[in-house]
């Protein structure tokens, strides 16, 4: 009973989960996070190389794109206990680069394509590290914003579901901007999880940043080739 209490008072929170296993979970999260980043780059690479996601637009990229996508999650949760939780995440960042080459090859298409999706890259940087950053020296408890948070995600996705079929710039600009402050938001949110012991499974908390991640870098990148994309 001492050690628990103990426990609790080191972390400011804790959930009972001891520090050491705390600080394991984190550190195995960010080297997956960082391996998770290959397998995306080279599906980006060869969906822009092969141009085999070009024909997915409007409603047939959605269905694929839903379909892939909570396919691919509820086989994570399935499989995040075993040895096959790994290479199941792996296999989903790479068809989340898939799905992402069809926005990189337009973005390509303008002169100054490859800054913008360096520039798109390094914002998505900067704004993980002030997020781990603020996860570090924040000791309230952040978990009552987790249901704000999925409200305002749940609402990107209708917004961003109709506006396939609209097709509103201005509505994509507005979803975007939305998405970026809502996922860095679930950044923090997540990353305090893992500090304080509320996610100890290291291939969920994974998942669940590299989510964050990927939807800020395309939000960025949208923006930043709506907005300054150059033409030839």
């Amino acid at each position: 009973m001492n050690d628990r209490v103990q426990t609790l008072d080191t972390s400011g929170l804790g959930y009972g989960v001891p520090a050491a296993q705390r600080n394991k979970v984190l550190r195995n999260t960010y080297w997956l996070l960082a391996l998770s980043l290959i397998p995306t780059v080279l599906g980006a690479w060869l969906g822009v190389a092969t141009g085999i996601t070009r024909s997915l637009s409007g409603g047939l990229g959605l269905i694929v794109f839903l379909g892939g996508a909570f396919g691919f999650i509820y086989a994570i949760q399935k499989t995040k206990d075993s040895a096959a939780g790994v290479p199941v995440l792996l296999g989903f960042t790479f068809f989340m680069g898939l799905m992402l080459s069809r926005l990189i090859a337009m973005v390509l298409g303008f002169k100054n394509g490859p800054e913008l999706v360096m520039t798109a890259f390094g914002g998505t940087a900067g704004v993980f590290f002030v997020m781990a950053s603020l996860s570090s020296v924040i000791k309230r408890d952040l978990s009552g914003m987790g249901k704000w948070l999925f409200v305002g995600a749940l609402a990107i996705m209708i917004g961003a579901i109709i506006n396939v079929f609209v097709g509103s710039t201005a509505g994509m600009m507005a979803i975007s901007m939305m998405a970026i402050g809502v996922f860095s938001a679930y950044m923090l949110y997540d990353l305090k999880r893992i500090i304080d012991g509320g996610e100890t499974n290291y291939i969920s908390a994974t998942l669940a940043l590299y989510l964050d991640v990927i939807n800020v870098f395309q939000s960025l990148l949208m923006l930043l080739g709506i907005m300054g994309g150059e033409r030839d």
